[in-house]
């Protein structure tokens, strides 16, 4: 499912590719029990920009001692299935590392409540166009 920015009034969250990276090699983390807590409470969105960088970094070998491929491919999978696609299609620049600017128009885009994130430069912007953006740790502090 695709959507534009201003469709449904579901609670919108976005995570950023360092924690889902982390919830998809180490099961147990903090970042992977903000994931099965965000599930459930929230629509997760995701980008095509955003997925597709989760699918680069998720098949690097250097992750082969934590999960098997076939097992990152499955959370991809996963993710995919249980997200939703966000069409963006405003450009975003206000983060120093334009990398990340992805994360911030996704959020934008999705009319997200929060972005959960362990990559400085955006927990740094906290808070960004009155978005909070929070590490997964405050996260599940602050989630009930």
């Amino acid at each position: 499912m695709s959507i534009g920015s201003s469709m449904s009034f579901a609670r919108r969250i976005v995570f950023d590719t360092g924690v889902l990276v982390s919830a998809a090699i180490l099961p147990e983390s903090i970042p992977a029990l903000a994931l099965e807590k965000a599930l459930l409470h929230f629509e997760m969105c995701f980008s095509e920009a955003t997925l597709d960088e989760l699918a680069k970094v998720l098949g690097r070998p250097k992750f082969d001692r934590y999960a098997t491929d076939a097992l990152r491919q499955t959370f991809i999978e996963g993710y995919r299935r249980h997200a939703l696609l966000v069409t963006v299609e405003r450009v975003v620049a206000d983060c120093v590392d334009a990398a990340d600017n992805k994360f911030l128009a996704l959020a934008e885009a999705a009319g997200a409540e929060l972005i959960v994130a362990s990559d400085p430069h955006l927990t740094d912007l906290n808070p960004w166009r009155g978005i909070p953006i929070i590490p997964p740790a405050a996260f599940l502090a602050v989630i009930r």
